[in-house]
């Protein structure tokens, strides 16, 4: 045979080769695509079946506990604030808080944080109440979730400890707390208050809008030097600034005016009489400051015999005031030395100087006085906490945080308008 005849036959018996592993291949993908693999059903009814308990019909949706999925955080301070928020929602209308649990679970990209609410396993009754928080904006949405017994046993101990850890007290208290260990924790804070302001709940178009992290960690920034340079208790300056205007830059009473006997520079004039004039007297920004307040204050300012070079340069008054045009941080500095005009005036009484800065040194007002205690116990307990949680040494020990040994839990089956505030005068208008 000579070599060019065999060269062809071995090529030929090559390509036949190919050709049959090629066939072969390619019979055995489509036998792996298309053989018949067997469906995992379901151990309950993909469709809920109705049933009646009782004299009611019901339409059980779960073959264990039912539970919604209301929220996810990557942040424990602030899940805990929106937990304890739907709480307290809930507790003023009535329900069962006890049904409200707040989880953790380690991720690979560390703990995540989700609140359930357990619901009953009736899709009749759980979907009404879930759509209803839904419509008020107490949850932005919800997944409907089914838990074995032993699964919410384990994280109702697992929610029942975050109450532990926050309701212990810290070794640390807030006054012996520096401004950096306050800051990021007290940036949060203002977040979640602006966020579950009523008036950004209800969405309506005059709605403010929340603070976002970068506004909320300045005005942070801001809150923590005045607070220091005027020697003010920060929890019940931030009571103050959460009774008047949930820390956002919105002004207020639009429709408020006074009497004076003559009209000043700035004055925006409504009416006038034969002996005085009616001017706007409206309420300005985060503090809610009155016009016609602002300018007592800023006359203390120029009686002030501190030395405000100490203060940063933005939130330093203007020798000159421009009712027209007051910056809100320099606002931040204005409510923080009427707050401490009136301590001083009530010889340290926060209760009588709080009232005061909505009632006026002659007429303090109890109510909002005790508005402003809520707010700073609450705020003070925050702070302390949140503050030990970014502490490494305490955050290692807090019970609260998953630990990689705790026993995991079975995997889971697939399944008011906004307040009229009174604003402060320094006497009665």
């Amino acid at each position: 045979m000579s070599g060019s005849k065999f060269f062809r036959r071995l090529v030929r018996y090559v390509l036949c080769l190919t050709a049959g592993l090629l066939a072969f291949a390619a019979c055995a993908y489509t036998d792996y695509r298309l053989w018949p693999s067997d469906l995992h059903a379901p151990q309950y009814p993909a469709l809920p079946a109705p049933q009646i308990q009782g004299n009611r019909l019901t339409l059980p949706f779960a073959p264990g506990v039912a539970a919604a999925k209301v929220a996810t955080f990557h942040d424990q301070l602030e899940a805990f604030l929106h937990f304890e928020y739907l709480r307290g929602r809930e507790a003023r209308d009535g329900s069962d808080t006890s049904r409200i649990l707040l989880t953790a679970v380690d991720t690979a990209t560390g703990p995540s944080y989700e609140i359930f609410i357990v619901s009953d396993n009736d899709l009749l009754t759980a979907i009404p109440h879930l759509a209803q928080l839904e419509g008020r904006n107490l949850i932005a949405h919800y997944d409907l979730n089914t838990w074995t017994e032993k699964d919410f046993a384990y994280y109702r101990r697992q929610s029942h400890m975050f109450d532990v850890a926050y309701g212990l007290p810290t070794e640390q208290k807030l006054e012996s707390l520096n401004s950096f260990q306050l800051l990021p924790a007290l940036a949060r804070f203002l977040v979640f208050k602006s966020q579950t302001d009523n008036r950004v709940l209800a969405r309506s178009d005059a709605a403010p809008r929340p603070l976002t992290r970068e506004q909320a960690t300045q005005l942070a920034a801001d809150i923590l030097d005045v607070a220091q340079f005027y020697s003010l208790p920060l929890d019940y300056f931030l009571g103050v600034g959460a009774m008047e205007n949930d820390y956002m830059d919105v002004d207020g009473d639009l429709t408020h005016a006074v009497w004076k006997k003559r009209a000043q520079r700035d004055d925006i004039v409504l009416r006038r009489g034969r002996k005085r004039v009616m001017v706007s007297d409206y309420a300005i920004g985060t503090w809610q400051i009155t016009r016609e307040t602002l300018r007592a204050a800023h006359q203390l300012y120029l009686k002030d015999k501190r030395d405000y070079r100490l203060l940063p340069a933005r939130l330093r008054p203007p020798r000159s005031l421009d009712l027209n045009s007051v910056d809100d941080a320099v606002l931040t500095t204005y409510a923080g030395l009427l707050l401490r005009g009136l301590l001083d005036h009530f010889g340290g009484d926060v209760e009588k100087a709080t009232g005061a800065y909505n009632g006026g040194v002659r007429a303090p007002n109890p109510a909002y006085a005790s508005g402003v205690k809520t707010v700073a116990v609450y705020a003070r307990r925050i702070l302390e906490h949140a503050t030990a949680l970014d502490d490494p040494a305490t955050n290692a020990q807090n019970p609260a945080i998953p630990s990689s040994r705790a026993p995991a839990p079975s995997p889971e089956p697939t399944a008011a308008p906004p307040h009229q505030k009174q604003p402060w005068r320094l006497a009665d208008d």
